[in-house]
């Protein structure tokens, strides 16, 4: 049973061939070199004999000259080979690691929002960087020094079976009792090697939620708490790569001792066979040569395996991660063009009969046969309760899920009959708490339109309101405002995220209401920038502002998952008492 997983365990090996596939030639170069040092490390072996037998033996100081030359040739050709071989094969693992890194990192972006309610960043970082690197080494170095070795492994005992028949019978027989230990630890390590990895995976998860929510565990003083946490999760891993490293190192010390003590059978043997005369000086020392090459074959190959069965384990991670399919896909066939004739002769958005459970809580209907349409150029503002099914609206409208039953459409097309890509262009989302990156001001801005110019961004940040306080930072434009933004204050952040908005220039703006949060100075610059932004726009606001409720074309009041009113605001207040109350509670600083 574990010799079928072990093999399995090495079989997830194979696909990585894939990603070396386009770099065969680069293989084929460094396998040259590897053949190349193999054969000059094997010859090596008849230049001792030849500088033992024909040198020293014989008495003859030119033949030893001689030999000596033909020996430090050889050796000046094993560097020549070792640096092309190393160069070539570390040069495919960076290349390939990188590869492999890029198609797990493309396969993330595309998945759909549900797999990381289920899957944690910190354990995807993880195997994005950590068992990419592991597999770096392994193909860049670890196969190498395992291909390496086999050859060598062959080849001196060819060489062994020609320089002394009865010798070579003697390292034979002590091969098994070599391979007992391997194959004995090796699979202990498999197993703990993975254990390892999973604890890796942890502590960088730990390590960047309390990294991302500092000033939430120091107001709350938890520094000594969260130290404590930590230092116990680290120690989780050291005991289990403790584990591992303990159980690789009795593999390597098992063998090590194996082999050495092998040789020194074998020396004894052939010690005595030199004092009877049976064999020569030379032979024995080509024949000890060819047992240390041996010898050292077999201790690096039982290095390597424990790193390969490592890798096997990063490698059935990193595959995994690939064979996922995305739950929100476009269509094979688009009706893109189309889209543009119809906008003119159909509502904005139309929600027809939707109904909708977020798959980590398929009990619960966040949306209930819901019918709603949005006609062109409309501002619709929705109102109602935590819970209602607000933003799940939202989520729908842009393909983070699909509805579980019932359609969208846009200009009367359903979204699912256009590509995400064109479906998303044509919406412009600006969220109540508003997402920067760690890069510069204008990286931020133009995230909104990679292709657009200078020019434009700059445009764009004076009708966010944004462009007076972005030419006071240090380096105005170019000024890196921190991880998530924080340099700067609620109201600066909102307006960059306006003005990424504004340079998108979307059909349709999706406001989860961007003023709710900030005091009254950034709110009359946000508010300002917003009606530039909802100008000739089809608008969908989540309302939490009377004031934003008040300029809407039409207001939706919605509750557990169902529209229950839609009207003016006059008629809502006099006609729903859900309304009323909301503005009675939710609206009463307006």
């Amino acid at each position: 049973m574990s010799n079928n997983k072990e093999k399995a365990a090495f079989s997830s090996l194979l696909p990585i061939l894939a990603f070396i596939k386009p770099y065969k030639w680069m293989v084929f170069a460094a396998l040259g070199a590897l053949l190349l040092t193999a054969g000059v490390n094997l010859s090596l072996g008849q230049g001792v004999k030849f500088v033992i037998d024909h040198g020293f033996i014989a008495g003859s100081q030119a033949q030893l000259q001689q030999a000596v030359m033909v020996l430090i040739g050889l050796i000046s050709l094993l560097a020549v080979g070792t640096f092309c071989r190393f160069y070539l094969m570390s040069w495919i693992g960076e290349r390939v690691s990188n590869d492999i890194r890029k198609a797990v990192f493309d396969r993330i972006v595309t998945l759909h929002p549900s797999y990381f309610e289920e899957n944690r960043s910190g354990e995807l970082m993880s195997r994005l960087t950590t068992d990419t690197t592991l597999l770096q080494s392994i193909i860049g170095s670890s196969f190498s020094m395992a291909l390496r070795s086999s050859l060598m492994l062959i080849g001196g005992l060819a060489m062994l079976l020609i320089t002394n028949l009865k010798l070579t019978l003697v390292v034979v027989a002590c091969v098994p009792v070599v391979l007992v230990p391997m194959m004995i630890f090796g699979r202990k390590v498999r197993k703990l090697a993975s254990s390892s990895q999973d604890a890796i995976a942890d502590i960088s998860t730990y390590a960047g939620e309390i990294i991302q929510n500092i000033k939430v565990v120091q107001s709350y003083s938890h520094e000594e708490r969260e130290k404590a946490a930590f230092s116990e999760e680290t120690n989780k891993a050291f005991q289990v790569a403790k584990s591992r490293i303990k159980q690789r190192s009795f593999l390597i010390a098992a063998v090590i001792f194996l082999t050495f003590s092998a040789i020194s059978v074998m020396l004894w043997v052939g010690g005595s066979d030199v004092l009877a005369g049976t064999m020569t000086g030379g032979e024995l020392g080509a024949f000890v040569f060819y047992a240390i090459m041996v010898a050292m074959s077999v201790a690096t190959v039982a290095e390597v395996y424990g790193e390969l069965q490592r890798a096997a384990g990063a490698a059935a991670r990193l595959l995994e991660l690939l064979a996922v399919e995305s739950m929100i896909k476009s269509p094979d066939t688009n009706h893109d063009a189309q889209l543009e004739a119809n906008k003119l002769n159909h509502p904005a958005i139309e929600f027809n009969e939707v109904s909708f459970h977020y798959p980590s809580r398929p009990d619960k209907a966040a949306l209930n046969t819901l019918n709603l349409q949005v006609k062109q150029g409309q501002t619709l503002a929705i109102v109602g309760p935590s819970g209602a099914g607000k933003t799940t609206l939202f989520e729908l409208l842009q393909r983070f899920y699909d509805p579980s039953s019932g359609s969208i459409s846009l200009a009367g097309i359903n979204i699912k009959a256009l590509s995400l890509d064109c479906l998303r262009q044509q919406m412009g989302m600006v969220a109540q708490n508003p997402i920067l990156f760690s890069s510069d001001v204008m990286h931020n801005i133009r995230y909104g339109n990679p292709s657009a110019s200078d020019e434009q961004v700059y445009a764009a940040a004076k009708y966010a309101h944004a462009d007076e306080f972005i030419s006071q930072l240090p380096d105005g434009y170019h000024s890196f405002l921190g991880e998530q933004g924080v340099r700067l204050s609620g109201g600066q952040k909102q307006r960059i995220v306006l003005a990424r908005a504004i340079l998108k220039d979307p059909a349709i703006l999706l406001l989860d209401e961007a003023t709710s949060a900030l005091d009254a100075q950034s709110e009359f610059h946000v508010q300002a920038a917003l009606e530039h932004l909802m100008k000739d726009r089809t608008t969908l606001i989540i309302a939490h502002r009377l004031a934003t409720v008040k300029h809407a074309d039409v207001i939706v009041v919605m509750d557990k998952g169902e529209i229950i009113a839609t009207g003016t605001h006059q008629q809502l207040f006099e006609t729903n008492p859900l309304y009323k109350q909301l503005c009675e509670l939710q609206f009463n600083r307006d």
